[in-house]
C-alpha cells in the first residue's frame, strides 16, 4: 500500500482529478491479456505512475498476471478492481466488444480511463462513453499509441512548420498473413473480429490526424466465412481534392508504411508506421534526409506519459488524442464495415 504522500489528489465533487505535482498515480489493469502483458513493463519509463492492481473475470488469471509482473493486488472481478480505493486510473485491455460496460463502470467509479483500441465496436457505444465521461468530468483517452511515438510527433511538427507545403494526400497500409481460425477473436464477428477494428483503426486514425475528419468514405473488401471483414481498401475524401488511400488485410503481409504528400515534398514513415523508429524527409529538389527517433521501452510508455501529465494538470481529455477524434475514427470504421455488410454490436 502506498503512503499518503504517494497518492493522487482526491477526486473533487465534479469527478475531476485536481492538478497534482509529485504524487504517484496508481493504476489498475482491467483485462490481463496479451496486450496488457506488453504494456505493463513500460510503466518503468513513466515517473509518478505505478501499477498496483489487476482485475480479471478469472481470479486465477489475475493472480498469475500479478505474480508475473510484481503487482500487489489481484481481483477476481472487474467490479472489485473498480471498487479498489487504491486505484486512481485503469487501463482497459479487454477485447473490443467488452470495452463499453467496464468503461462506463470505471467512469461511474471516478477512475481515469485509458481504453484500448478500437475504442468500441459501435458508434453508439463510443458516444455513450464520451457522453458519460464529459458529464462526470472523468478523464478518458483511447490508447492510440501511434500518435505519441517520437517519429510521429516529429512528423506533425514538420507539417505544422510547413516543411512539405500544403498536405494533399495520405497513404497507409497494414497487413498480416493470419491463418484463418473461426474461433480466434480476430476472425469471430461475435467477438468483434475483423481487419477494420484491429488494423483499420491505425490507418484511419493516422489519416484523420493528418487531414482531419473525411466528408465521404468509399470502401472495397472481402468477408471471411465467419462474416467478419478479412480485408478492406478505403478511399477517404477530405475535401478540396485531399484524400487518403488506406489498406488493411488479414490475408497477406503488407509493408506497414505511411506517406504524407505535400506540395513541397513528402514524409515517408518507414515500416511499421504505427510504431516507427525512422522516417525519410523528401523535399522537392533536395536529397532525402533520414530522421531516427526510437521510442521509450516498447513504445507504450509515451501514451502512459500523456495520461500521467493530463491527470497532473487536472485535464479530462488529451489534446493529442481527443475524444472528438476517437469518435470520428469510429464513425469512419463503422461506415466502412456496414458498407461491406459487417454489422458490429457491443457485449451487453
Amino acid at each position: 500500500m502506498l503512503g499518503a504522500d504517494d497518492r493522487l489528489a482526491p477526486i473533487g465533487p465534479a469527478g475531476q482529478h485536481r492538478s497534482v505535482s509529485a504524487q504517484v498515480i496508481r493504476w489498475g489493469i482491467l483485462g490481463p491479456g496479451r496486450i496488457a502483458d506488453k504494456v505493463v513493463p513500460d510503466f518503468v519509463h513513466v515517473p509518478g505512475a505505478r501499477v498496483v492492481a489487476v482485475g480479471s473475470r478469472s481470479r486465477e488469471r489475475a493472480e498469475a498476471f500479478a505474480a508475473r509482473d510484481g503487482i500487489a493486488r489481484a481481483h477476481g472481478s472487474y467490479e472489485a478492481l473498480l471498487a479498489d480505493p487504491e486505484v486512481d486510473a485503469v487501463y482497459i485491455a479487454t477485447p473490443h466488444r467488452q470495452h463499453l460496460v467496464p468503461a462506463l463502470a470505471a467512469i461511474d467509479a471516478g477512475k481515469a480511463v485509458l481504453l484500448e483500441k478500437s475504442f468500441t465496436t459501435t458508434v453508439a457505444g463510443a458516444e455513450r462513453i464520451i457522453e458519460r465521461a464529459r458529464a462526470k468530468k472523468v478523464f478518458v483517452m483511447e490508447a492510440m499509441w501511434t500518435r505519441f511515438q517520437p517519429i510521429v510527433v516529429k512528423a506533425r511538427a514538420l507539417l505544422a512548420e510547413g516543411a512539405i507545403g500544403e498536405v494533399r494526400d495520405v497513404q497507409a497500409d497494414l497487413g498480416v498473413d493470419r491463418p484463418f481460425d473461426p474461433k480466434d477473436r480476430l476472425f469471430d464477428l461475435a467477438q468483434g473480429g475483423g481487419a477494420m477494428l484491429d488494423l483499420g483503426v491505425y490507418v484511419v486514425s493516422f489519416a484523420q490526424m493528418i487531414l482531419g475528419t473525411p466528408r465521404a468514405v468509399s470502401v472495397q473488401g472481402s468477408l471471411l466465412p465467419t462474416g467478419a471483414d478479412g480485408e478492406a481498401a478505403l478511399l477517404l475524401d477530405h475535401g478540396d481534392g485531399r484524400r487518403s488511400v488506406l489498406r488493411v488485410t488479414f490475408r497477406n503481409p503488407l509493408p506497414g508504411q505511411a506517406r504524407i504528400f505535400g506540395t513541397k515534398g513528402y514524409l515517408d514513415i518507414l515500416p511499421r508506421f504505427h510504431h516507427p523508429t525512422e522516417m525519410v524527409v523528401h523535399l522537392n529538389g533536395g536529397a532525402p534526409e533520414t530522421i531516427r527517433l526510437p521510442p521509450l521501452g516498447a513504445g507504450y510508455a509515451h501514451e502512459l506519459l500523456e495520461v500521467t501529465e493530463c491527470l497532473r494538470q487536472g485535464r479530462t481529455e488529451s489534446a493529442v488524442m481527443p475524444l472528438a477524434d476517437t469518435l470520428a475514427v469510429q464513425r469512419v470504421m463503422n461506415e466502412a464495415c456496414e458498407a461491406l455488410g459487417v454489422h458490429h454490436t457491443e457485449e451487453p
